[in-house]
């Protein structure tokens, strides 16, 4: 029996409980978590905005150190260290072989599957097939990576999600140039991790939105230039600190349809605007056939920072080891599993960074 936090349906809140946990099956790894990130995916999977059966384990980026392995697991052993990967491609969908791994068509069969049970007996899911909001997990083998050289076990949780998806946005999706300018909307911890990617990627200006005055400073020490507090004239502010131009490059990470059109109008004619935030079905998005024609913009979604985990990880390690990527500067929070509601309500207020759950 392990400590778990529990979402029993749509729109009830998290119960943390004991729940019993299996041993792995063939092709399946049980990990002991050091650390688990609470992201506002886990919070669009509360509400409904995204969609996965209940009632599930929540949780979804997430590091720790493999208990045991079951039969042909042979990439990791017990006592080695992994990162979670709550999308692990299939290799034979359609978006494989095209080698756009992170929009596999199978990525999130695991999460319909019953991976455990409550105490009384009730099937549980493991949310976005890995559960990371519980003391040890079990997982499909394909969603543990193991934890590259030199990056600390708890910090490692960190790149199971924001990283990867800030780094991609910046590095794969929006292919941002040295010398190129960027407007980050939503300082979180997607966001803080984009504005570092920004700076690695040698971006000449970097513009931090958001609507709290107070995350300045932590834009700040992410590497923005110029820090804007949203209003009704955001895109107007940015475009006069770019000359009248707009940034080359826009990253939405916030979902909100208000957000996005914003981003889109912050950039310059013939700039990226690169949506990362997940917006629900109401959040409709409007332009006219003339403006689409006249700015010659690029607007492009971004799913996990249309990255490749496997290749991706050993990169951002490496700027880990240099110094250049500071994980530990996405935390503003290190908390308990019990504390995991509150760190969703700091997140509806849009209060801090990343919050990560110690165990």
């Amino acid at each position: 029996m392990v400590r778990a936090a529990i979402l029993p349906a749509v729109g009830s809140p998290l119960e943390i409980a004991e729940i019993d946990l299996p041993e792995p099956g063939p092709g399946q790894v049980r990990v002991r978590l050091a650390a688990a990130g609470v992201c506002h995916s886990d919070l669009s999977l509360t509400n409904g905005t995204m969609r996965v059966p209940v009632p599930a384990v929540l949780g979804h980026e997430g590091a720790g150190t493999v208990v045991s392995v079951g039969e042909g697991v042979t990439h990791v052993v017990p006592g080695d260290g992994v990162v979670l990967n709550w999308a692990p491609s299939c290799g034979s969908c359609h978006a494989c072989t095209l080698g756009e791994v992170w929009l596999c068509g199978n990525a999130l069969a695991g999460a319909a599957d019953v991976y455990a049970r409550r105490s009384d007996g009730t099937d549980l899911h493991p949310g976005l097939n890995v559960a990371a909001f519980a003391e040890e997990t079990v997982v499909a083998a394909g969603c543990v990576l193991p934890v590259p050289d030199g990056v600390p076990l708890t910090d490692a949780a960190l790149l199971g999600c924001a990283v990867l998806t800030g780094y991609g946005a910046v590095h794969h999706a929006a292919r941002v140039r040295a010398g190129e300018s960027v407007a980050v909307f939503g300082v979180g911890g997607v966001g803080l991790a984009t504005l570092q990617a920004a700076r690695i990627a040698g971006a000449a200006r970097i513009v931090a939105v958001d609507v709290s005055p107070e995350k300045e400073e932590l834009a700040r020490a992410a590497g923005a230039t110029e820090y804007v507090v949203a209003s009704e004239t955001t895109a107007k502010d940015i475009r006069k600190l770019t000359g009248g131009h707009g940034v080359d490059v826009a990253v939405e990470c916030v979902g909100r349809a208000v957000t996005i059109r914003t981003a889109w109008e912050s950039t310059r004619r013939g700039g990226r605007t690169t949506v990362v935030g997940i917006g629900g079905k109401d959040q409709q998005v409007t332009f006219n056939a003339l403006e689409l024609f006249h700015w010659g913009r690029t607007l492009s979604g971004c799913v996990y920072g249309n990255c490749d985990p496997a290749v991706d990880l050993p990169i951002l390690a490496e700027h880990v080891r240099a110094g250049r990527l500071d994980l530990g500067a996405l935390v503003t929070d290190r908390i308990a599993l019990d504390d995991i509601p509150a760190a969703f309500d700091n997140m509806v207020a849009g209060k801090g960074g990343r919050a990560l759950v110690v165990f």
